[in-house]
């Protein structure tokens, strides 16, 4: 069986706003200015939006445009889009029908240099422009591919030559950062074979592979009609090394269209190393921020590999309300609901509307695509503003349908998109120029990791809900392509004057992206192992950069000599440091010390094999205190941590196996503890 989707074509997409009607400025040069002639207003009336939408872009009524360009388009039939169509009708009316607030989005034309002085500080290099030597930036360059480092060179280029010709100010030439006489880079750069995922060659070890099948977490009638194609995805060596050039020669197909089967869709195989792996919740705050930094320098240098322009949008900023529950930026709803329920990562009152549909909405047929009624969701939305946390709402009431409104309400009046301003451009991308499903989802996965916290957690936990609406096809009468269909101008909308061709590329575009979110949603939740790497090795960069520092710190060598003398103790080296006890303890080689603090027995030493896996330390830890262990413990998914050394905390897959994973951080300290949800 052939791909879902061989190719696709140009599209025009902008963030969907409920009190913008202008485009995004930027978007709108991937079509060619002819475009079919519409309907007369008189014969539009005569129909509803939707269906005269689909009558028009039907082959009796309107010839497909003619593109300039050789990409092929991505094109579905007029029926099958129908439910796209009525879902922006229905938004439509149900924005005239709400409040009269304005929060626009200003876009702002980029300068000259601009876009690449502000890629450079979105990937925490900001010190290429400021001309201070600060470590992380040093340590982030120390850990590069060769592929990242050309893409990091291209845009420092670009910048350096615009603002010579501004002469805004003196800025540092190349070579002082590549160390290059011309214009490749020649500084050592993170090797290319396939490496564990801790950036250490083990010598004499060979990978062991466990196959984990993303078909396992979508059981939803996806195996209907033909079996689908098997494909592998490995994170060993990043997505930019492992493009194959294309010739030049080469074009894309052209004519191809989406098949809505959910069969036409590939299985991917994750291969799991011996390190596990790892989801984006198991790595602490500040490894997820060097992982953002390094997600968007492997993106722009995957899709150079490929040879298609990475857009980004600029946009100007605007504070949204500050108290509330609709038309709340993400963070500040977060805040304020952290004062209530601390620690929390989704909004309250987005978790209760998720929690209403599933307890009750889940069978209920056409969930989501038919809608509730306009008055009572906007009593309902004024009800909730006024009583959701007092905790005197009565949802009881709410209807199935009511909720679905509710929660697509949500989506759409953020004052920011979900997936961001700033990386739309790029979503549409991955399918308008990528022709292959596994290259889109290679891409697809490293936006996933761009996304700031709060919109990956909020999109993480709306994506999980779809998934279960998807599972309940049989009874709801709802598919992967009638969800996708009616989700995708929710989070995507093109706010043309008059429906088109144009209009109907963007829907079947959109359309497959929130289908691909969907199906392979527990792949992008899953950090890439190269990008661990890279992120011990920067904080293995940092780590040796201030021990040196340190040691050549007169005023700390004169400090330490000091509080030697004064103590009644054997005198240490000069310029000696101090470590944690965990790694003053003399533990044998191969054995470490695991501490479980819930647990009555609070440490233990253990000794590790090759085939120790982290789910067996934690079973020796169970059957010997699982009559003593304390109450707080009771009830709880507890999970080993590696904390320290080379990685800030790290929740390790049950399926690791520890001899590995010591040997690439042997100054971790190693930590039973609740996983954090």
């Amino acid at each position: 069986m052939t791909m879902e989707m061989k190719d696709s074509g140009s599209v025009v997409l902008t963030a969907y706003h409920p009190h913008s009607p202008a485009r995004i400025p930027g978007m709108e040069q991937s079509f060619v200015r002819d475009s079919p002639p519409s309907h007369s207003p008189t014969s539009r009336k005569s129909l509803p939006r939707c269906r005269r939408i689909n009558r028009m872009l039907s082959n009796e009524s309107a010839p497909p445009p003619a593109f300039s360009r050789s990409n092929s388009q991505a094109s579905m039939d007029s029926t099958s889009m129908e439910d796209f169509w009525c879902e922006v009708e229905s938004i439509k009316e149900s924005s005239e029908d709400g409040p009269e607030e304005a929060t626009l989005l200003e876009f702002k034309p980029a300068d000259e240099g601009e876009l690449e002085a502000e890629w450079l500080q979105d990937v925490g290099l900001s010190t290429l422009i400021s001309g201070a030597e600060e470590e992380d930036g040093q340590a982030l360059l120390s850990t590069l591919t060769r592929t990242q480092a050309a893409a990091v060179q291209k845009r420092y280029n670009t910048y350096t030559q615009t603002m010579r010709k501004k002469n805004k100010h003196t800025v540092r030439d190349v070579r002082d950062i590549f160390g290059t006489n011309d214009s490749s880079p020649t500084f050592e750069t993170v090797p290319v074979s396939p490496v564990p995922s801790n950036g250490i060659q083990l010598p004499g070890q060979k990978p062991v592979w466990k196959s984990v099948s993303s078909n396992s977490c979508l059981d939803c009638g996806l195996d209907k009609g033909s079996p689908s194609i098997t494909e592998e995805l490995s994170y060993e060596v990043s997505f930019s090394e492992s493009v194959m050039v294309l010739p030049k020669t080469q074009e894309w197909p052209k004519n191809q269209r989406f098949k809505k089967e959910d069969s036409a869709l590939p299985k991917f195989i994750v291969r799991k190393s011996r390190f596990g792996l790892t989801e984006v919740g198991d790595l602490s705050p500040e490894d997820m921020k060097k992982i953002r930094y390094l997600s968007l320098i492997e993106l722009t240098a995957f899709y150079d590999a490929l040879g298609v322009e990475l857009k980004r949008n600029r946009a100007e900023r605007v504070r949204g309300r500050e108290n509330g529950l609709f038309g709340v930026p993400l963070t500040i709803l977060l805040e304020n609901d952290q004062k209530k329920v601390p620690g929390i990562k989704v909004p309250l009152i987005f978790q209760k509307l998720l929690l209403k549909l599933e307890e009750t909405g889940l069978e209920t047929e056409g969930i989501l695509r038919v809608p509730g009624s306009a008055s009572r969701v906007k009593n309902l939305h004024q009800e909730l503003e006024a009583k959701f946390y007092e905790d005197t709402f009565d949802w009881d009431q709410v209807r199935n349908n009511d909720a679905a409104g509710l929660l697509k309400m949500f989506i759409r009046e953020l004052p920011s998109p979900l997936f961001t301003v700033e990386y739309l451009p790029a979503f549409i991308t991955l399918v308008e120029k990528i022709s292959k499903i596994k290259l889109q989802l290679q891409a697809l996965h490293l936006l996933i990791m761009l996304l700031p916290e709060a919109n990956r957690d909020t999109a993480k936990a709306f994506l999980q809900f779809l998934k279960k609406v998807v599972a309940n096809e049989g009874k709801n009468k709802m598919n992967l392509w009638n969800v996708s269909m009616i989700v995708a101008p929710n989070l995507f909308i093109y706010k043309g004057k008059r429906a088109n061709q144009q209009e109907m590329q963007a829907a079947a575009t959109t359309a497959h992206i929130v289908r691909l979110l969907i199906r392979y949603q527990d792949i992008l939740w899953t950090v890439p192992s190269f990008l661990i790497s890279q992120v011990r090795k920067m904080n293995e960069a940092a780590i040796n950069n201030s021990k040196r520092q340190l040691m050549f710190d007169k005023g700390v060598r004169k400090l330490l000599r000091r509080k030697t003398m004064e103590r009644e103790r054997p005198e240490r080296p000069e310029g000696a440091v101090t470590f944690p006890p965990y790694l003053q303890s003399d533990i044998p080689e191969g054995v470490i010390r695991v501490y479980a603090p819930l647990h009555s027995k609070v440490s233990m030493a253990i000794q590790l094999n090759s085939q120790t896996k982290a789910k067996d330390i934690l079973a020796r830890f169970h059957c010997e205190n699982s009559r003593g262990s304390s109450q707080n413990m009771r009830g709880q998914i507890q999970s080993l941590h590696e904390i320290g050394g080379n990685i800030g905390q790290h929740c390790l897959d049950p399926d690791a196996y520890m001899l590995d994973v010591y040997r690439a951080n042997p100054q971790a300290e190693w930590v039973i503890k609740p996983k954090a949800s």
